[in-house]
C-alpha cells in the first residue's frame, strides 16, 4: 500500500461509541494510504473494547465498547497508531487480480446507454474500462465489494433512476468516477456495463473475498462462449 509518510489527523466523536478520524493531508494518495493503514493495525493491535475499523478514502470508523473503553482510552489507541505508523513500512505489498469481463448484451445491459451518455461508441467504453489498473480504495456493500476509482470517461455516469431490485454477483459496473464488482447478488443503481464468470464471495474462505484495499484489478474483456467455461472459477490473485 505504499510507504507514504501518515497524513495528520483530526478525531471526531461520531455518536457514544465511534471515533472518526480523518485524515488532512490533502494528498488523496496518502490520506487514503494513512487510514487505510491504520485501521490495520487497530485491528491486530488486541485493543480492550475495540469492535472495528472500517476505512474509507479519507477516514477510518473506530467502533468500540463503551462499557469496556472510554472515548478517551480509544483516541490514545488511535495516538498509539499514528506513532507506529510513522515509525513503520507499509502492510503487505499489493497484488493483482485479472478479471475476465462479458461486455455487453444480457451481461452488460446498461453499456449501449453509457456510450450514448459518453458521446462515445460501445467498443469505446470497453477499450477504456479494461486499459488500466484500478487500485481498490476500500470495501463497500454489499459483502465487501471492491470500490475503485473509474475509468478515463469523458463524463461522470449517472446512477439508474430506478434502481435494480436484483443485480446478479460478478455484475461490473460504474457510477459517477467509480467502478465496482458485485460480489453477491443484491439491489444496485450503478450502471451495469459487464459481468465476470469469477466467484468473489466465498463462505468457506477466510477472508470471504480475496483482495483488500490496495490491492489492483485488471478488467480483461473476453467472448460470451467463454463465460459458462470460466462460470464457477476463484478468483485469485495473479501469481
Amino acid at each position: 500500500m505504499g510507504a507514504l509518510v501518515p497524513s495528520p489527523v483530526e478525531v471526531f466523536e461520531s455518536g457514544d461509541a465511534a471515533l472518526r478520524v480523518v485524515a488532512t493531508s490533502g494528498d488523496v494518495e496518502r490520506d487514503w494510504s494513512t487510514v487505510h493503514r491504520l485501521a490495520g493495525w487497530l485491528e491486530t493491535c488486541g485493543a480492550e473494547g475495540l469492535h472495528g475499523a472500517v476505512p474509507t478514502y479519507d477516514s477510518v470508523l473506530v467502533e468500540f465498547d463503551v462499557l469496556v473503553v472510554s472515548a478517551a482510552q480509544m483516541r490514545a489507541f488511535v495516538g498509539l497508531g499514528m506513532r507506529q505508523l510513522a515509525l513503520s513500512a507499509a502492510g503487505g505489498a499489493p497484488r493483482t487480480f485479472d478479471v475476465p469481463v462479458v461486455y455487453g448484451g444480457d451481461y452488460g445491459p446498461d453499456l449501449d446507454d453509457v456510450a450514448e451518455q459518453q458521446g462515445i461508441t460501445a467498443d469505446e467504453v470497453v477499450r477504456l474500462h479494461s486499459s488500466k489498473a484500478y487500485t481498490i480504495r476500500c470495501l463497500g456493500a454489499p459483502a465487501g465489494s471492491p470500490m475503485m476509482d473509474g475509468p478515463d470517461f469523458p463524463h461522470p455516469v449517472p446512477r439508474l433512476k430506478d434502481p435494480r431490485l436484483s443485480v446478479p454477483a460478478g455484475a461490473v459496473a460504474v457510477a459517477g468516477r467509480q467502478a465496482v464488482i458485485a460480489p453477491a447478488v443484491a439491489p444496485g443503481g450503478w450502471r451495469v456495463i459487464g459481468q465476470t464468470p469469477l466467484t468473489l464471495l466465498d463462505a468457506g474462505r477466510d477472508p470471504l473475498v480475496p483482495y483488500r484495499p490496495g490491492d489492483t484489478i485488471r478488467f480483461r474483456p473476453v467472448a460470451e462462449r467463454d463465460f459458462d467455461a470460466l462460470a464457477g472459477t476463484l478468483m485469485e490473485a495473479q501469481p
